[in-house]
């Protein structure tokens, strides 16, 4: 069995008792970084007896064999340097290579910086997308941002102290200086703080440096009023590509919120 464990992402009391048991009484543990692990321990007042295997970006796929093997034999934990693993950090390949191979994997869930930084933005929640880290360049961040244009969900990013303010620059030039965010900096740590607003105070308050992990949270793309008769053309589309009219007409009813008997009316009237 392979058991993902979320550790904490900054606040060591927020370890819960079920990843303590587990770490104490794991013969095997997968590890982003060992180091960190044994660090945690250590402050969690805890003694390891397991065999300790990193498993981070640039080994994860040659260790699959051997971890694979090693979760049809006894239990294999892995758990990432903070949160939970294969959310942007190692253990998705691994997942996968098991899942494949019958082996059970289960998790001890835990903390998370992506649903804390949406609970606390002020954003809505009901709906969102975690695009994970932001890319380095700005020109393909500009190209992510654009992809993202017309996502009414709201959109959860990951990115790193030194970039934050030339990517809320980007985030402005794209989205409009009046679309509304939050960066959420050094959760459940010390000196966690949260400011909200539009991008454009959000340019201005990154302008100054400010340390410790990121996570940026941009409102979706407010709902446009669309009739009806604007969207046969879609429909048409569709048909014409060998899908039925009313599956057709259901499918672009449910992705603009308009009516499937009045966008359905509507198409019979344009093809009559």
């Amino acid at each position: 069995m392979i058991i993902l464990a979320a550790t904490p992402i900054g606040n060591l009391s927020d370890a819960s008792p079920r990843l303590r048991e587990h770490l104490e009484s794991a013969k095997f543990i997968a590890a982003e970084d060992t180091r960190t692990t044994l660090k945690l321990a250590q402050a969690l007042g805890i003694h390891l007896n397991a065999k300790l295997f990193s498993l981070n970006e640039q080994n994860e796929g040659s260790r699959l064999e051997q971890l694979v093997q090693l979760a049809t034999e006894d239990d294999l934990l892995v758990v990432s340097d903070a949160g939970m693993p294969t959310v942007s950090d190692p253990g998705f390949l691994l997942v996968r290579a098991a899942v494949a191979a019958g082996i059970e994997v289960i998790a001890i869930p835990g903390p998370s910086a992506v649903v804390t930084a949406l609970a606390v933005s002020g954003l809505p929640t009901d709906r969102f997308t975690f695009e994970g880290f932001l890319p380095r360049k700005s020109g393909d961040r500009k190209r992510a941002f654009g992809q993202l244009l017309a996502e009414r969900r709201t959109m959860v990013f990951f990115e790193a102290p030194h970039r934050i303010h030339e990517s809320l620059v980007d985030a402005v030039e794209v989205f409009g200086p009046e679309r509304q965010g939050a960066v959420a900096r050094e959760l459940t740590k010390k000196f966690e703080q949260t400011v909200r607003g539009p991008l454009s105070e959000l340019v201005e308050w990154a302008s100054v440096d400010h340390k410790g992990e990121m996570v940026l949270v941009i409102a979706g793309a407010a709902e446009e009023s669309v009739e009806a008769v604007d969207l046969v053309a879609e429909v048409k589309q569709l048909t014409a590509s060998g899908t039925g009219m009313k599956q057709a007409v259901a499918q672009v009813a449910s992705m603009h919120g308009v009516s499937k008997s009045e966008l359905y009316q509507a198409s019979l009237d344009a093809r009559n």
